[in-house]
């Protein structure tokens, strides 16, 4: 088991943080969260939840937020304090993630600003060399937003934009979602069982998630698979056999 930081901000799209911190338990984890004030209002707005002005009565809702199975495996952090365990290094957190990232909380990360928990997380991510994966949500892009992600980026964060894809042909937005977090999850590491893997044009994708699917491979040209899919996964059991 490995413990990871969410930072959730003000920016649009908290569906997002909600489908990473579910998957995240699902895989055995244990998860830290800290929401902005203006986290807080959004997450009302968008999610329908009340975790205080200033979200600090988060703790109360994550069961509503999150499902049964979060007690005893997600923590909630009052955003101004910095005394947590999150904002320390040697808490030896596996990744801190900004799910989602407003633009304002990337321009201070960036210039090395830690006004509140959210902040301090990110800077401690970057001072002590760990995963940071920020996944701002904003459009269009200035000038400024572009540098301070190039920036975070040069300091060895991963930027991953809330841009989800088409491709996979997503029938609802819960599926434009789960794509997106996929991605992320990929990015940590972490098994999971969201969004489906291309297979290329004219093949249906495999199913979701890293693990192999338990109903077996599907039938394909292992030539044209990638190693780590189901489907070689198949091909490599058959032949040990």
């Amino acid at each position: 088991m490995s413990s990871y930081f969410v930072g959730i901000t003000g920016a649009s799209g908290h569906l997002y943080a909600q489908t990473l911190v579910r998957a995240l338990v699902a895989a055995g984890h244990e998860v830290h969260i800290c929401l902005t004030p203006a986290g807080a209002m959004v997450m009302q707005h968008e999610i329908g939840l009340h975790p205080g002005p200033k979200g600090n009565f988060l703790g109360r809702v994550i069961e509503a937020w999150i499902g049964p199975e979060a007690q005893g495996k997600v923590f909630a952090h009052p955003s101004e304090n910095v005394g947590a365990k999150p904002a320390s290094g040697t808490a030896n957190l596996a990744a801190t993630i900004l799910c989602p990232c407003s633009m304002g909380t990337m321009a201070r990360v960036a210039v090395g600003f830690s006004s509140n928990l959210v902040e301090r997380a990110a800077d401690v991510a970057l001072k002590e060399g760990r995963t940071l994966l920020c996944m701002p949500r904003e459009t269009p892009l200035s000038v400024i937003h572009l540098e301070n992600m190039l920036t975070l980026a040069r300091m060895g964060a991963v930027i991953l934009p809330c841009m989800p894809g088409l491709y996979h042909k997503p029938e609802s937005v819960q599926e434009l979602v789960d794509h997106l977090v996929g991605k992320a999850l990929d990015r940590l590491g972490v098994a999971h069982g969201l969004g489906k893997r291309w297979q290329g044009l004219g093949q249906e994708p495999t199913e979701a998630g890293i693990e192999p699917p338990a109903s077996g491979p599907l039938e394909s040209d292992p030539l044209e698979s990638d190693p780590s899919d189901s489907n070689q996964a198949g091909s490599n059991q058959k032949k040990e056999r």
